[in-house]
């Protein structure tokens, strides 16, 4: 069984900590706010704000250290990483999670971040929070249902999320443990420490910025190396802002991702709001789920 770290306490702390891209304070600053109001003190990391003058929130070095001091403070019960972006496979190998598994916490983010809900679900089943980030509570995000979703799931409670159906849907029941998260950062972990077992899972999948040719070759990849052979479910949700080359590949996100699956005989729904867009449910990664693929509603639930 997966192990669920504490749900949340009204003077409980949250720490923010870049552990990839560049955030300025000014833009994370809403998110403090926000989390304050929830009834949570707030750390705030040296990556955050940092001094950095390139793409990164520090050097490899820097970026560690403070990952594994907020990893590390018994001050701290959840890690928000402020963004994602790119930089932590250039320091998971180097991160110590000998206290984190004697004393889990929460550890939330999304895109980038998926190499952390994949290195410590598939090394230490501990399970980890895919969610919204500091720039989802900016300009009224805090009000909205998946922000608001963030809220919820750090205070325990059980959440039933619905969606509407697509044509490409499979229909179907699933139950199992919830995994995924970024199809990039899952393609680029196979075969390292962080990779991600699959097997009996139910598997979530979201991109944006890649070219359709790309997002054909990361999802062979994922076949190619078992990922996709035998899975309990499969989910799929937002590919947004995806490229062409100037001779076109012939076929959108979904299709591409529709004929890799079609020949297996999982549930398996498009469309689902997990993404880099406001449409970004709170998910457990680990936690045990049900997924229902029906004619007229998609349902997920613990």
């Amino acid at each position: 069984m997966v192990k669920i770290p504490p749900y949340l306490q009204p003077g409980n702390t949250i720490a923010l900590v870049c552990p990839s891209g560049y955030m300025a304070i000014e833009k994370a600053q809403t998110c403090i706010d926000v989390l304050q109001q929830w009834g949570y003190k707030v750390k705030v990391g040296t990556t955050v704000g940092s001094h950095s003058t390139n793409y990164f929130s520090g050097t490899d070095e820097e970026r560690l250290v403070n990952f594994q001091q907020i990893l590390d403070d018994d001050e701290v019960q959840a890690l928000l990483c402020a963004r994602g972006g790119y930089g932590l496979t250039r320091i998971i190998d180097f991160i110590n999670f000998r206290k984190f598994k004697k004393q889990p916490k929460w550890v939330i983010g999304f895109s980038d971040i998926t190499v952390l809900h994949s290195h410590i679900y598939s090394n230490y089943n501990i399970a980890t929070l895919h969610s919204p980030m500091a720039g989802a509570f900016n300009d009224g995000g805090s009000d909205n249902e998946y922000v608001q979703s963030l809220k919820h799931v750090l205070a325990g409670k059980r959440i039933k999320y619905e969606c509407a159906t697509h044509e490409f849907n499979k229909k179907g029941e699933a139950v199992g443990e919830l995994v995924g998260g970024n199809l990039a950062m899952l393609a680029h972990m196979v075969g390292t420490e962080s990779d991600l077992k699959t097997k009996g899972k139910i598997l979530f999948l979201e991109d944006v910025g890649e070219y359709l040719y790309n997002i054909d070759r990361m999802m062979r990849q994922l076949k190619r190396s078992g990922k996709l052979n035998k899975l309990a479910g499969l989910i799929i949700g937002g590919f947004s802002d995806t490229k062409d080359t100037e001779r076109p590949f012939g076929q959108t996100a979904y299709e591409i991702i529709r004929d890799v699956v079609k020949e297996y005989d999982y549930p398996v729904c498009f469309g689902f709001p997990v993404s880099h867009e406001k449409e970004n449910y709170a998910l457990m990664v680990g936690q045990g789920y049900k997924l229902k693929v029906g004619k007229s509603k998609v349902s997920l639930e613990e």
